[in-house]
């Protein structure tokens, strides 16, 4: 077995450990818990510090103290303060051409399916229409769920993140970008995607499969085993 930890896998330990010690300290008052709960955040902190030394190949400045006031500042009390995963939502929309919608985000100027947050109130499915006539003009209608994928273990995520990606059929509208959240929008045919489009190589086949209505499983990663701390086979 490799020596040396996927620096994708000490994130994940050290945002399972940030996380563990958050809930612990939302819901006890003992102030000697509360210390034992800080002194975790640093370990915590230390793995995902040295996680970014070996990712970038190089020695860098440590960060424990940022990661740690970072996590503080997040911390509930009670069920609020119950440290869950981040809900995405995003939408995989046809049109009668065969052709997907991608919007490209502002921010990073890559390309992508219409993406955004859970918004409170709203079910999954009524989030994935709203973000794809904010971002993209477009109205649509959800179709079916097509994909529920931990954003962290794919490596699209540096915090526990799950997107839950519908497949919708455009029903109207008309494209134009969001001032804020995307500069270009456009219909692409399989293949023809624009150079910079984030992480094609995982859903682009699923996603064209569902526009052509193939009936396909809804898309999740198997449980490890062992489920915690598995890395890879053994050499």
């Amino acid at each position: 077995m490799s020596s040396v930890p996927d620096p994708r896998d000490l994130v994940r330990w050290s945002e399972t450990l940030a996380a563990i010690a958050r809930t612990g300290m939302g819901f006890t008052e003992n102030l000697y818990e509360r210390e034992r709960y800080e002194e975790v955040l640093h370990v915590a902190g230390d793995i995902k510090a040295a996680a970014q030394e070996l990712a970038d190949g190089l020695e860098t400045r440590r960060e424990t103290d940022h990661f740690v006031q970072e996590w503080l500042s997040n911390i509930g009390e009670g069920v609020p303060g119950y440290v869950t995963p981040k809900v995405a939502v995003g939408a995989v929309v046809g049109n009668d051409d065969g052709e997907m919608l991608l919007v490209q985000r502002r921010d990073s100027g890559v390309w992508l399916y219409p993406t955004g947050w859970a918004d409170v109130g709203y079910s999954p499915s009524e989030v994935a229409v709203k973000e794809v006539a904010e971002e993209s003009g477009i109205h649509c209608e959800p179709r079916r769920l097509i994909a529920v994928i931990d954003g962290q273990r794919m490596g699209f995520s540096r915090f526990g993140m799950y997107m839950l990606l519908f497949h919708c059929h455009a029903t109207g509208g008309e494209l134009h970008t969001h001032p804020l959240e995307t500069s270009d929008v456009g219909w692409f045919a399989e293949g023809s995607f624009p150079e910079r489009t984030a992480g094609a190589d995982w859903w682009s086949a699923m996603a064209f499969a569902a526009i052509r209505g193939e009936e396909l499983p809804v898309q999740f990663e198997a449980p490890r085993d062992p489920v915690w701390r598995a890395i890879g086979e053994p050499d």
